[in-house]
């Protein structure tokens, strides 16, 4: 690797919504502040939960209806 051309790499606390902290290494200073993660993932979780942080469900159902029927 070449000297002085690469970013420095500084700890960094990734803090999620959950509670969640990991503390890591990155170019981006300070700490990062995120939504999900893997100890809240459904997908690592297993458990279903829906992740609407934009209000696109809301959004969709006002455009369009809530036409779900239960069977």
């Amino acid at each position: 690797m070449k000297k002085g051309i690469h970013p420095e790499y500084d700890m960094v606390t990734v803090r999620c919504v959950c509670g969640n902290e990991v503390t890591t290494r990155s170019t981006s200073k300070g700490e990062l502040n995120i939504e999900i993660c893997a100890a809240c993932h459904p997908f690592y979780t297993g458990k279903q939960k829906l992740v609407d942080s934009a209000g696109r469900v809301e959004r969709f159902l006002r455009k369009y209806g809530d036409n779900r029927t239960t069977s």
